[in-house]
């Protein structure tokens, strides 16, 4: 009788640690999909830039398709893998 009981016990945690797992996922995934906010990311990328209008249009345009701004004012594209590998028609880098 003992070994039967253990045996519903343990599948039972089993089911309710399955179930934890798949809200914790669905949780994780709604975070993820989340839109950042462009316009206020691109602003700050684009502060020191000499053509700011050309790069906030850039970056904006950027962002919306990547859902990503690499952090600063310059530089660390590879934060952004999405938005690094954007480049225009004559294969120059498209995001600021």
């Amino acid at each position: 009788m003992a070994p039967a009981k253990a045996t519903l016990a343990l599948a039972l945690l089993c089911f309710l640690l399955v179930q934890e797992m798949e809200v914790f996922s669905g949780q994780q995934l709604s975070v993820d999909a989340q839109q950042i906010d462009c316009k206020g990311k691109c602003a700050f990328r684009c502060s020191k830039a000499k053509a700011q209008k050309m790069c906030i249009r850039s970056c904006n345009s950027c962002c919306e398709k990547c859902n990503c701004v690499p952090p600063g004012t310059s530089m660390n594209r590879e934060m952004c893998p999405c938005y690094a590998g954007l480049t225009t028609h004559g294969g120059k880098p498209k995001c600021p």
